[in-house]
């Protein structure tokens, strides 16, 4: 990793020394790059934090020429993940100036608009009133080992920065984005008649303080939800409010780098049998799926499926062996191929999370997934080792980590650290049901079998064999969900295979031939009644 960081700090020099490539975005965002091959790669490692830091940097350089908001906001963004996980770094005090110059930076900044008069700051949200103890029928603290013990002044408290929604008639994904890690507790309210107050559920945030940039209502509107409000409950406290027309299920959990928390909310309104035709099956010898499947039980029929191109937009994920091959567009080619063929062959609606080289948060591509009501969900990535004669194919379902490396194959993909996976799975006996692992372990199976079997024709390949990690964009996916990694990025013959045409043919044949199969495995044999048969 030294000889990485020493390239990449060549080209940030280079950079610096040559104005015309200054005024091409693409030169910079290719050098930050180059630094997160080194952190991503390594996130523990003795250049992590300097590749932090410089990354950091680059966007503080590129908001002084381009004034963009965007990249003040994501210069920001990296130098307060350096002080959370390197805090004893030696770029931790410039880290420190950096971030109150860029923030000074914000506050003097003076938006005209309506012909040269400062727009005037809108009224601010009512804030929900306290919520009476007395009402409790669920509560839950969730501690944080970051999370400040004293009494901190205004400067110490973490912001609220967002509150994100994702939502469908029957399910409902809330995310409340905070600067930094810190405590959260929660309570389910029953209505309260006598005071007018539909059912509750809230959420408070401690130590923190409302963000100047937050909206305080987020109108949902949907058959779960009113609304979403955010208020500075106490001093140290932001009370998140969510108010319910319904529910029949939640859960809450917290993910890392950045610290946000998620809330999601089910509920019965809206949900419809997949499919209204009559179905008779018969078994037969060789299925995978255990007998308490709930797709084996039902005869669920596969009429929707979410293809999810890994990363995209600032996040490139890994970067190849040879230069200019990026994860994010070899994800988003092969994926594209992967949906024509699906539609094709398999006959359902397919839909990707991304179209297009943008960036998503992880937990927004699984609630994509969840309120699109999609039957199956997989997850398209290419992997990284620090090694490069490492070479495989290898899929995943979401569950504990069993061993090293696919905890390191995890924390990669979730752009965290391995320690923290261990917060993680803490909380995975609480989000999962068997049901659904045992589709997804049996969905996993037929497609990694058959693009051993596939991809052997032509290449040599080596079957790394199905695994099971915490990784967050399956996390809290209603349908079978899997992580496919096609092959080694970082590879040199792989990485020359992902750049082609016919290995991406290859690929996507074999997936589809996986779906194929499992979809055989869960109605073996079908005879349909109903309209025209």
């Amino acid at each position: 990793m030294q000889y990485a960081y020493r390239q990449a700090v060549a080209g940030y020099k280079q950079l610096l020394a040559n104005s015309e490539k200054q005024k091409d975005r693409h030169n910079w965002f290719l050098c930050a790059e180059r630094f997160k091959a080194v952190y991503t790669a390594q996130p523990d490692g003795p250049w992590s934090d300097d590749a932090i830091f410089m990354i950091g940097d680059l966007y503080a350089k590129l908001s002084q020429r381009s004034s963009g908001v965007n990249d003040k906001h994501e210069a920001l963004d990296y130098f307060s993940r350096l002080l959370r996980r390197y805090p004893h770094s030696p770029h931790a005090p410039e880290a420190r100036e950096a971030i109150a110059r860029l923030r000074e930076r914000k506050k003097s900044t003076k938006i005209i608009v309506n012909g040269g008069q400062a727009e005037p700051e809108a009224e601010p949200a009512p804030e929900p009133a306290p919520e009476p103890a007395t009402e409790k029928t669920e509560t839950q603290t969730v501690p944080s080992a970051k999370a400040q013990k004293e009494s901190p002044d205004r400067r110490g408290l973490a912001r609220v920065e967002d509150l994100r929604v994702w939502s469908n008639p029957d399910y409902t994904r809330v995310v409340i984005d905070v600067e930094d890690e810190v405590e959260y507790s929660y309570r389910l309210l029953r209505k309260d008649p006598s005071i007018g107050k539909p059912p509750r559920l809230y959420v408070d945030v401690s130590p923190a303080r409302i963000g100047a940039d937050l909206e305080r209502i987020v109108p949902i509107g949907d058959d779960l939800l009113t609304n979403a409000r955010a208020a500075q409950h106490m001093p140290d406290v932001v009370r998140v409010v969510l108010d319910i027309k319904t529910i029949d299920d939640f859960k809450i959990f917290s993910l890392k780098d950045p610290f946000r928390v998620v809330l999601d909310v089910n509920g019965e309104i809206g949900r419809q049998p997949k499919s209204k035709r009559s179905v008779q099956a018969k078994t037969k010898p060789g299925e995978k799926l255990p007998d308490n499947s709930l797709a084996k039980q039902f005869v669920l029929g596969v009429n929707r499926i979410v293809i999810d191109p890994g990363h995209g937009g600032r996040d490139p994920g890994a970067v190849g062996y040879y230069s200019g091959v990026l994860e994010k567009n070899v994800t988003l080619e092969l994926s594209r191929r992967l949906a024509e063929k699906l539609r094709q062959r398999v006959g359902c609606e397919v839909l990707l999370t991304r179209n297009e080289d943008k960036f998503l948060s992880l937990e927004e591509r699984t609630a994509i997934a969840n309120t699109k009501r999609a039957d199956i969900f997989i997850s398209v990535h290419a992997n990284a080792h620090p090694n490069k004669r490492v070479s495989g194919v290898e899929t995943y379902f979401l569950n504990l980590a069993t061993d090293n490396e696919s905890i390191r194959v995890a924390a990669r993909e979730n752009a965290t650290s391995a320690k923290n996976i261990s917060d993680l799975e803490m909380i995975l006996n609480d989000l999962m049901n068997n049901s659904k692992i045992n589709e997804s372990t049996a969905l996993a199976d037929h497609v990694q079998r058959s693009m051993v079997h596939h991809l052997s024709n032509r290449y040599p390949v080596r079957d790394n064999g199905v695994k099971q990690a915490p990784f967050y964009v399956l996390l809290g996916a209603e349908m079978p969900c899997i992580l496919v990694e096609v092959a080694f990025i970082s590879n040199p013959k792989e990485c020359q295979r992902l750049n082609t045409e016919a290995y991406q043919e290859s690929v996507a044949d074999a997936i589809v031939k996986g779906v194929e199969n499992y979809i055989e495995s869960i109605t073996p044999t079908t005879a349909w009644l109903g309209s025209g048969s």
